[in-house]
């Protein structure tokens, strides 16, 4: 039998198709028509793998995976089905683990033998990627709950200051969906446009549904939205401003509270990512040249580099992003980059071009080792491929008679460079890596920033502000000239000139309050780029309309709200600001210094290795006058192969990049622990944490190289 709902479907089709799209444009508001241009984005490339890869193969989900992983891809507005995330991780870790194999075969058909360690690390490599992408909703999930719940405050604030003056759930929604921005922003646009398109047929069962989004994350932004609601209901205005009230109270607690206990919770993962994921990593890097000689060279350079450069920050990243995936939300920059009209200097690519033009010549001037060895280069310039550091003039008493690059062929293989100026030259590698992003993130970066915190002290001096226009108008002056009052009250403040601009406006151009504040060419509005100040004038505007008493309540306030919410965010800063300073020492000082230190005693090692190897070479050919006999030599050198050894030269650039990428990393967390979900504020960071922690970094190892290495010739000399 056929139901009447499949047949109204059948109907209801054909109706819709005969009719083409004329019913979507007659019902559509313009606003709604917007809306689904915001909602419509460019798919991210996790979107496009899955989906390839997911109609090509797919892998059946059980049905408590399908549901969770449906319920994470839900938050995270990615547009893809569960079996397409599980196919894509199962893809990913069959491409690694095959491309491990076939290079495990490679290398024995070129070298004639397999190394163990590079099959079992590509193996774990397949396991962890498979594991990152079936993991990669919930990830993807965590970050636009940071983003969305950044705003949360500044929702329920919006919310409540309409609907003290207007008790009307459907106009405060709409409102609060027009000043928000980002993520929270489309969720309140999409809350209001499900019931315009008949999904639901009230305001407060759109909402509720979308509540229940938020229950486990942050039961303190559902509660506080069910106290607006339950206003809806309050027969005494008395009562229902009080629940409004609470409501605003309830959330700004509930984030304090929470982020108070993660405060607390943070210290020890952060703990463990410095100790693990720096120190010891770091203090093992001293002990690898004797670690590949005594392993008779089945540690080389190209194994540091894999370790130290690729798997250790790896594991750092994924401790970093467990911890961070914790984080409460509700706290955090509210201000979403995008909207800013100097957005396309942060877009642009000439900041890494200009960039390179610094960093390429310093990367060509640390391989000058290499570039020597080139012999077609070499003898067109009339040069060697090394000299002495006695033939360039340097008379430096211990090493006056050593290579500058010292490379050394053994059994027909080329080894080093192993000389003093080769590790030195070696420094500008990570050098010129560093401040490759440091210059361009800064040039994306400077005047965005600098855009930001003015408008931050704006919205901080204009609290005041809006406290006195609020007293001006309740005492029963007409807005208009309550403008020129205040303008006359705020001399020497940053906002004496916005209400300077109103007032000339009014007075001079004859322009209503709503145009000599919002018009498009001339309004004051135009020069102070803030949503504070927009939404308290919209307020204002519509308040108004209702009376000057009505207007007067509204900006009393959203000034007592913002102040209430300022000294929230310090509390919420204090409790960071322990964390915060030591991830920051650790990141900019001690590791740099650490490592500093470590290539000196690494290059110190290679050096009294390299000069017990040329003992041995002397007492060999006769020379007796050391005193001491060639079987203790032979016995050492045998032990301590040089050609084995891994050259210090190596050793810095992989610890050099290391560093590179740990000030990456903890950069970004410690912005994500004090402000959420920030890229302004984490590019900018990193321009400044890279060029203090390489300074330091280049700074220590030049000092330590050259000190040890001097001290270590002079008592060699003494022998």
């Amino acid at each position: 039998m056929v139901t009447t709902k499949e047949i109204l479907d059948k109907y209801s089709k054909k109706i819709e198709s005969s009719l083409g799209n004329s019913s979507e444009q007659i019902n559509s508001s313009e606003e709604y028509i917007k809306f689904k241009e915001e909602m419509t984005r460019i798919p991210t490339n996790y979107e496009k793998w899955a989906k390839s890869l997911g109609n090509l193969l797919k892998v059946k989900v059980s049905e408590k995976d399908r549901i969770k992983i449906q319920k994470e891809i839900d938050m995270a507005h990615v547009d893809v089905t569960p079996s397409q995330a599980l196919t894509l991780s199962v893809f990913a870790m069959l491409v690694v683990f095959f491309i491990t194999i076939i290079a495990a075969m490679a290398l024995y058909l070129i070298r004639g033998s397999v190394e163990i360690l590079f099959i079992l690390l590509g193996t774990l490599a397949s396991m962890f990627v498979f594991y990152y992408a079936y993991s990669m909703p919930t990830r993807l999930a965590s970050a636009w709950k940071l983003k969305a719940s950044s705003q949360m405050v500044p929702a329920v604030l919006y919310t409540v200051v309409y609907m003290k003056n207007n008790s009307n759930l459907e106009r405060a929604i709409e409102f609060a969906a027009q000043h928000l921005n980002g993520a929270l922003g489309l969720d309140f646009k999409k809350i209001f446009y499900n019931v315009e398109v008949g999904k639901f047929t009230t305001i407060k069962q759109s909402l509720d549904n979308y509540l229940e989004s938020w229950k486990d994350y942050s039961p303190e932004f559902v509660e506080s939205m069910h106290l607006i609601e339950s206003s809806l209901y309050e027969p005494s205005e008395g009562r229902r401003i009080e629940i409004l009230e609470k409501s605003l109270q309830v959330i700004l607690d509930g984030v304090y509270e929470k982020m108070l206990k993660y405060s607390r919770e943070i210290q020890s993962p952060m703990t463990n990512i410095y100790m693990l994921g720096i120190i010891l990593p770091t203090l093992g890097l001293a002990l690898l040249p004797l670690a590949s000689t005594l392993l008779q060279g089945a540690i080389q350079w190209q194994h540091v580099f894999l370790i130290f450069n690729v798997i250790i920050p790896f594991f750092v990243f994924y401790m970093a992003s467990e911890a961070l995936l914790k984080r409460p939300g509700g706290y955090g920059e509210t201000s979403v980059l995008e909207l800013s009209p100097d957005y396309a200097k942060y877009k642009s690519n000439k900041p890494w071009i200009t960039a390179s033009l610094f960093a390429a010549p310093l990367i060509i001037i640390g391989l000058i080792p290499f570039i020597f060895q080139i012999s077609f280069l070499t003898s067109a310039l009339g040069l060697k491929s090394d000299y002495t550091f006695a033939e360039i003039g340097l008379n430096i008493g211990s090493i006056a008679n050593s290579p500058l690059f010292d490379f050394k062929t053994i059994n027909g293989v080329v080894t080093g460079p192993f000389g003093l100026l080769g590790v030195l030259l070696s420094l500008f590698i990570p050098l010129g890596i560093a401040l490759f992003f440091s210059i361009a993130y800064a040039l994306k970066t400077k005047e965005l920033i600098k855009a930001r915190d003015q408008t931050t002290q704006l919205e901080e001096e204009f609290t005041n502000s809006m406290f006195q226009l609020g007293n001006r108008l309740g005492d029963g002056m007409p807005a208009e000239l309550a403008f020129g009052r205040v303008a006359e009250s705020t001399k020497g403040q940053t906002t004496q000139k916005f209400f300077s601009l109103v007032n000339m406006n009014i007075q001079q151009a004859g322009m209503s309050l709503e145009n000599a504040i919002f018009d498009k060419k001339r309004g004051a509005i135009i020069y102070y780029p803030s949503d504070l100040i927009s939404t308290s004038m919209k307020i204002l505007v519509e308040s108004v309309k209702k009376g000057l008493s009505a207007a007067a309540r509204s900006l009393m306030s959203i000034s007592e709200y913002v102040k209430n919410i300022q000294k929230i965010n310090l509390r919420l800063r204090d409790l960071l600001a322990e964390i915060v300073s030591d991830m920051k020492s650790n990141m900019v000082f001690l590791a740099p210094l650490l490592a500093g230190i470590v290539v000196g005693l690494s290059s110190m090692i290679v050096l009294i290795l390299n000069k017990l190897m040329n003992f041995k070479e002397i007492i060999s050919s006769g020379d007796t006058t050391t005193g001491i006999s060639s079987g203790i030599f032979s016995s050492i050198t045998k032990i301590f192969d040089i050609s084995s050894m891994i050259p210090p030269y190596f050793i810095q650039v992989s610890i050099g990049i290391y560093i590179v990428e740990i000030i990456f990393i903890l950069t970004s967390a410690l912005v994500t622990i004090n402000s959420g979900k920030d890229l302004l504020r984490e590019k900018n960071e990193l321009a400044k944490n890279l060029k203090k922690g390489i300074t330091l970094y280049l700074i220590t190892a030049f000092v330590t190289i050259v000190a040890l290495t001097l001290l270590a010739g002079m008592a060699l000399n003494s022998l």
